[in-house]
């Protein structure tokens, strides 16, 4: 069978985009990157300011740092130290961009739109396979493709308000009062929360990193409202791995999430479906769940993101209908089962689809499981370019050294119940208002799709269920 021309066309400039193309570029494979941002990652570029709760150990990929390496002047960071996102970018991201083998192969402000067959609908079969991908710009712009590695993450597509999974009534027209997940509280946007009421929706690593910072606020701030709203009320899963999570910063959560629910400048709302929002007259927005209503100056989106299908509509993809993974890859990374440290080894078998040549990987990989680690989409990208240029026996042999955890994707909303030795395991005491202590000595962080927050102080807790 003839190959389609052209070369192998990696959408994103972050770290698996990356990985992608250091790979390609050893293997000799002709290869372009898209980046729709005018920088490299420039999702990571606005949350610069967290810190990843991985080590550098676990952040840099194999290729990429043998480019780097080769390239001279790279001064390898402390392996077992804790990057910052903008560390992520300016330490080894930057660096890698300028390696001769990655330099002239990026083009910025590439904003991929559409993904087809030349020629092709995706209703039409007979010989498909031996035409090239054509991707479309929103420039309009139009290139040829051989194959296609999708590494545009989920970031510039978070997940609604809407209790119901769509958005909720109004949801469009108070766009103005709703946040990003992960705002600079402390630093840019600061005065945006500074003496007003936020509430922060979600019960994952994001919104807890942003609890914590908000908290801070309020301790310095007077007037300053912090609201958690969670959906759940019942809540049996924990804070993290404790003692047995191979990520001592990780690790470390369940303190400093103990501290934030047992004392003042956060209240939780639980069982809080949203349902409505509707701008109210002084200038604020209103969330309704029922009989229950909040009133607030600004809303976080903390409930997490969703891969973009759409530009891929005409391609033939075999999408599990829960994950909106592929349909092989759900069960090995549904966050029912798994947290992103038991996430099995998995590579090509695992990511293709029924369209020849296109794989998505990374983050976008993963649908809307929130299970993903970068070392995770480090070995993905090296298995699927492995397979691109023809080396099937190195694409099959996937192997992958996550660091165990407990959780990765908890509700971090109640302490462990000593008193009847429930744990985190036994059954979930009730709801408590939540306070952030005042002072600094926080530390944030991000793993890939995931983020958690730590205090690098606090003594590590005990083992926790998954």
């Amino acid at each position: 069978m003839t190959a389609p021309e052209g070369p192998v066309v990696v959408i994103g400039a972050g770290p698996v985009g990356l990985a992608a193309a250091a790979h390609l570029a050893e293997r000799g494979v002709d290869f372009l990157v898209l980046e729709s941002g005018p920088g490299v990652a420039a999702a990571i570029e606005e949350w610069r300011h967290v810190k990843l709760f991985s080590p550098w150990r676990y952040d840099i990929d194999s290729a990429a740092r043998r480019l780097l390496e080769q390239a001279g002047g790279w001064s390898e960071p402390d392996l077992g130290s804790l990057p910052t996102g903008g560390d992520l970018i300016d330490s080894y991201l930057e660096p890698l961009t300028k390696t001769p083998q990655l330099t002239d192969r990026i083009r910025y402000g590439a904003d991929v739109v559409a993904i087809t067959r030349a020629g092709y609908d995706r209703v039409r079969t007979d010989g498909r396979e031996k035409v090239p991908f054509l991707i479309r710009l929103a420039d309009g712009s139009e290139l040829l493709a051989s194959a296609v590695i999708d590494a545009a993450g989920t970031w510039r597509r978070p997940n609604v308000l809407g209790g119901s999974g769509i958005p909720a009534r109004g949801e469009a027209v108070a766009a103005d009062h709703i946040a990003h997940a992960l705002p600079d509280v402390l630093g840019r946007d600061r005065e945006r929360f500074a003496g007003r009421r936020t509430a922060v929706l979600g019960a994952g690593h994001s919104a807890s990193t942003t609890l914590l910072e908000l908290g801070e606020l309020a301790g310095e701030v007077p007037g300053t409202e912090v609201l958690w709203v969670v959906r759940g009320t019942d809540q049996a899963r924990t804070y993290g791995g404790g003692e047995a999570d191979e990520l001592p910063a990780r690790g470390a959560l369940g303190t400093r999430l103990k501290k934030l629910v047992r004392s003042g400048h956060v209240t939780l709302v639980s069982g809080f479906r949203t349902e409505e929002l509707a701008p109210t007259a002084d200038g604020r927005v209103e969330l309704v769940s029922g009989d229950q209503r909040i009133v607030v100056d600004t809303v976080v989106n903390s409930t997490g993101f969703r891969p973009d299908h759409d530009m891929v509509a005409e391609l033939r993809l075999d999408l599990d209908s829960i994950m909106g993974s592929t349909r092989a890859l759900a069960p090995l990374i549904d966050p029912n089962r798994h947290s992103c440290g038991t996430v099995p080894p998995h590579g090509v078998d695992e990511l293709t689809h029924p369209e020849p040549g296109y794989y998505a990987i990374g983050a976008k990989s993963y649908g809307r499981a929130p299970t993903f680690l970068l070392a995770t989409g480090y070995e993905q990208a090296r298995s699927i370019v492995a397979a691109l240029a023809g080396d099937w026996e190195a694409a099959r042999d996937v192997q992958l050294d996550l660091p165990e955890t407990g959780v990765c994707s908890s509700n971090l909303a109640f302490p462990e119940d000593e008193a009847t030795g429930g744990g985190c395991c036994g059954p979930a005491p009730q709801a408590e208002a939540i306070t952030a202590p005042a002072g600094r000595g926080l530390a944030t962080g991000i793993s890939g799709g995931l983020l958690t927050v730590i205090d690098s102080s606090a003594p590590k807790q005990s083992g926790c269920c998954n």
